[in-house]
């Protein structure tokens, strides 16, 4: 990846994420996907490092850095370790799942949980998606009932949860007030969480599901049935909680843009040396305009997503940091949707080319990019599809009625 346009500290991030990397190599990403095994020690040797904590306050232990710096490392991860998505994912809630916490959390929720998630004590869960609201997330259902002690007792289902597994905190959205009740104050009645996330608990039911793709990462179907969860746990204002992640929902596109950028740029890297070195009919098939030019177009569409995503990642840094008005909630949103958009896409066709590339041997466990393909259709899914960002676009930027 071309490294002009990024600055100092932008470049010093991903040279000691590299660093970190390189204990970590193909052959440990490729067991651990075969293995679905999560990769505990690549975490822990990022944990170690302090890297968990990149976006998050110096006072809490954290590098006090940006969503633009821990983009960067995202994309690292992605792209020079072999580890594709599944390494980036196996932290990606820690990072950004934690940016309403760090604003909208107390003083004392702040001080108790970020420093061990910072230091790998705790690792990190999102809960919003539903299996009957999917998209729509003012319909979820899962309830957060507040009890005679001020504590609430959660019932109610969420899906295509990473990493629960390992997680010891959920961070959760659940509706603390019904959605057409008037004593909602937002409208919405939807409440923000940190929740102690005990699988042993009765009121707890984890349930695996086998994916296609990032296998050393797990995926869930999550049960709560009466589920207790301290009146401490509560981040911000009740019912305000819709208003709250979204502060992390774009920090969310913006690493998730950058991850894919990785996946694209590792796979494009690999097709190309095969390319070099592959003789067929006395040459290397690189010389063939049927293999260069796809794979020259796939470098171009990476480097368009590639200025969308850094875009949009100073964008969401100068919004949250205040210093400059003039740049709205509305668009930082659209700067980050339109990145991941653009990265996912080109991440797509980067890896389905090294797969055509590499022909036979592209099928094959050892060569990688099968594994990339595989991963490279989570970005174009989620957290939310590309035929809702281009609703979006169309209904933010171009002005057209709202489809949706």
């Amino acid at each position: 990846m071309p490294t002009s346009g990024f600055t100092d500290t932008q470049l010093t991030v991903r040279e000691a994420i590299s660093q970190i990397c390189s204990r970590f190599p193909n052959t440990y990403w490729q067991e651990h996907d075969q293995n679905e095994q999560d990769p505990t020690a690549f975490h822990a040797a990022l944990a170690k490092d302090g890297w968990l904590g990149i976006a998050l306050p110096e006072e809490l232990g954290g590098s006090g850095l940006g969503i633009s710096e821990a983009t960067v490392m995202m994309q690292t991860i992605s792209e020079t370790s072999g580890a594709g998505m599944a390494g980036a994912q196996s932290i990606h809630a820690n990072v950004y799942a934690t940016q309403p916490l760090a604003r909208f959390g107390t003083k004392e929720q702040r001080e108790h949980i970020i420093p061990d998630i910072i230091a790998g004590k705790d690792r990190v869960c999102f809960g919003v998606t539903e299996p009957n609201s999917g998209l729509d997330t003012l319909s979820l259902s899962t309830t957060a009932t507040r009890q005679p002690d001020g504590s609430f007792a959660v019932t109610g289902q969420k899906i295509w949860i990473t990493c629960a597994q390992v997680a010891s905190k959920m961070m959760l959205l659940a509706r603390t007030t019904p959605l057409d009740s008037k004593e909602s104050k937002s409208g919405i009645g939807l409440s923000f969480f940190c929740i102690p996330f005990d699988r042993s608990h009765p009121g707890l039911n984890v349930k695996r599901i086998k994916k296609m793709g990032g296998r050393a990462v797990d995926a869930n179907e999550v049960f709560f049935d009466n589920y207790p969860v301290p009146a401490s746990s509560l981040i911000g204002t009740m019912d305000e909680g819709f208003r709250i992640i979204l502060h992390g929902l774009n920090a969310e596109r913006c690493l998730l843009a950058g991850e894919a950028l990785g996946l694209g740029y590792a796979a494009l890297k690999k097709a190309s040396e095969y390319a070099r070195t592959r003789v067929v009919f006395g040459k290397p098939i690189g010389t063939n305009q049927g293999i260069a030019h796809p794979l020259a177009e796939c470098w171009m569409k990476l480097e368009g997503a590639r200025l969308a995503t850094y875009h949009a990642a100073r964008m969401y840094d100068v919004h949250a940091s205040g210093r400059d008005s003039s740049i709205r909630a509305t668009d930082v949103g659209v700067a980050a949707n339109t990145a991941k958009y653009l990265a996912a896409e080109a991440a797509f066709a980067a890896c389905e080319r090294a797969v055509l590339t590499l022909g036979g041997m592209g099928y094959a466990v050892e060569y990688d990019v099968e594994r990339w393909l595989r991963e490279c259709l989570v970005p174009r899914i989620a957290p939310v599809s590309r035929e809702m960002i281009l609703n979006f676009v169309g209904e933010k930027v171009l002005e057209l009625p709202r489809s949706y």
